[in-house]
């Protein structure tokens, strides 16, 4: 009971009270730096933690930053699902056929340096404008940490393991099922949590690309209508968005892996 009862105020702390700690320090370099530094700037006022509450209000009673927000989600799920579905039989082969490897180390390597962003105008001179050419950027970004976890979660395994399999007369399909896809598992969904956090990052300028929807679009809007209020309020809200979404990653690692 002791334990517990030191564990409780311990994890408290830890989860609620620094991490709270953290953001109103945020909040309050926020509130000096418009407030002070900028008191004399009328563009500032705009951007003032006051107006964006507001803004972040009246948003949340309506209807349009949800739908922005799904169109943006349905977005990164067909990038995602196009990353795993390039990226996991990549990182298979990268993992187990050391030619394989030899052959595409250096140029998996290469492409994955070239930022995302910059084959923006050519995926819109190959695939035009909409949603093709912002998916296949989103995918793109998420495809590289999925082939290199996988793969290093192929090399992980113990040789043993296989060994074992073989003398007990597994066919590949239950060596698979059995060994690969469990001792994968867990470097996979490492993967895919870092996947997204790309995704996050190249989502918002990939959906200036001529869409109509989506959170990226929704903050151009608020540029030309000069609502500064709602941008700062949109600009949170992808945060909070994309904080969600690493969490929920976080703990499917953690309930896969048993921490």
């Amino acid at each position: 009971m002791r334990q517990t009862r030191a564990f409780a105020p311990r994890w408290f702390y830890e989860h609620i009270v620094w991490p709270s700690l953290g953001l109103l320090l945020m909040l309050g370099l926020w509130w000096l730096t418009v407030h002070g530094l900028g008191r004399d700037s009328p563009m500032a006022a705009r951007f003032a933690p006051e107006a964006t509450w507001q803004a972040m209000l009246d948003l949340a009673a309506g209807p349009d930053i949800w739908q922005h927000a799904l169109a943006s989600l349905r977005r990164v799920v067909y990038g995602l699902a196009g990353a795993l579905c390039v990226g996991v039989p990549l990182g298979l082969l990268v993992g187990s056929w050391p030619t394989f490897h030899r052959l595409s180390s250096t140029t998996f390597q290469f492409l994955r340096m070239i930022s995302p962003l910059s084959w923006m105008p050519i995926a819109v001179m190959a695939l035009g404008v909409g949603e093709a050419p912002v998916i296949f950027l989103i995918a793109f970004a998420a495809v590289w940490p999925i082939v290199l976890n996988v793969a290093a979660g192929i090399q992980a395994i113990d040789p043993l393991w296989l060994t074992l399999a073989d003398s007990l007369g597994a066919n590949r399909r239950e060596r698979l099922w059995h060994i690969t896809v469990p001792a994968i598992a867990s470097h996979l969904l490492t993967g895919v949590r870092l996947a997204i956090g790309l995704i996050w990052v190249v989502l918002v300028p990939a959906e200036m690309l001529g869409v109509n929807a989506g959170l990226g679009y929704f903050i151009l809007d608020t540029r030309d209508r000069m609502a500064y209020g709602e941008l700062m309020a949109c600009v949170l809200f992808i945060g909070l968005l994309g904080f969600a979404l690493d969490w929920l990653a976080r703990l499917a690692h953690r309930h896969w892996s048993g921490d």
